[in-house]
C-alpha cells in the first residue's frame, strides 16, 4: 500500500492497524475552489492526492493508493484550516467554544493493475461537540504549540482531548483517517476479496 499523505496522523493509524505501507506525499494547492462545500473539497482533495501517486506506484510495482485529506468546519466558522501562527489558534479555539462543529475527511482508493485503475472515493464526517471553555483554557492550550499543525487548532488525540465534550460518529476519523469505514469501502476496489485486511486484523 501506498499513503499519499506526510501526516504523522494518518501513518499511526494505518500502523496500529497493522498495515504494512510506505510514504508518497504530493504537494498540492490545497485552495477551496468557489462554491465548493467542505464534503466536496476534500473528496476532490483526495482524489488529487491519490492520482499524483499513480506513476510512483507503477514504478514501485504497487497496486493500492490511499490518500484523505481533513477538515474542521461549521456553518458558523466556514472551514478552519491549519492556524498561521498562536493568535489565530485562539482565535480559532474562541469560535469552536460551546458549539457542535464538524470534521469531514475525504477518502480516495485507487487499485493499480497495470495500465489501468480502479477507483472509489468516500468522505465521512464527525460531529464534534466543544465544552464553554474558559480563556485561560484557550490561551494555555495555544501556547503549548501543539494546535499549530492541526486542521482547527486542536488535537483530540493529544491535549487537545480536554476540550472536547462529546463525538457523535467516527473517533479515528477526527484524528485524520475513518480506518473502520476504509476497510469495508476497499471492498468496492477488490470486488469483495480483501483477504490481506483479514490477514492484517488476524496477526
Amino acid at each position: 500500500m501506498i499513503l499519499a499523505s506526510q501526516s504523522p496522523r494518518r501513518k499511526e493509524i494505518l500502523a496500529n492497524a497493522g498495515f504494512m505501507f510506505t510514504v508518497h506525499a504530493p504537494h498540492l494547492d490545497e485552495t477551496p475552489l468557489e462554491g465548493e462545500t467542505p464534503p466536496q473539497m476534500v473528496e476532490r482533495l483526495a482524489r488529487s492526492k491519490a492520482h499524483a501517486a499513480v506513476a510512483y506506484a507503477r514504478e514501485q510495482g504497487e497496486h493500492l493508493i490511499v490518500a484523505a485529506d481533513t477538515v474542521v468546519w461549521s456553518s458558523h466558522t466556514g472551514v478552519l484550516g491549519k492556524p498561521a501562527d498562536e493568535q489565530d489558534a485562539l482565535r480559532m479555539l474562541r469560535l469552536l467554544s460551546g458549539r457542535t462543529h464538524y470534521v469531514t475527511s475525504g477518502v480516495s482508493i485507487i487499485r493499480v493493475e497495470g495500465a489501468s485503475t480502479i477507483e472509489h472515493t468516500f468522505h465521512e464526517t464527525t460531529d464534534v461537540t466543544f465544552h464553554a471553555l474558559e480563556d485561560a483554557w484557550m490561551r494555555a492550550y495555544a501556547a503549548s504549540g501543539e494546535p499549530l499543525d492541526k486542521a482547527g487548532a486542536y488535537a483530540i488525540q493529544g491535549r487537545g482531548a480536554v476540550l472536547v465534550k462529546s463525538i457523535s460518529g467516527d473517533y479515528d476519523n477526527v484524528v485524520g483517517l475513518p480506518l473502520s469505514r476504509l476497510v469495508r469501502e476497499l471492498n468496492v476496489v477488490f470486488n469483495g476479496d480483501t483477504d490481506y485486511v483479514l490477514e492484517t486484523l488476524g496477526g
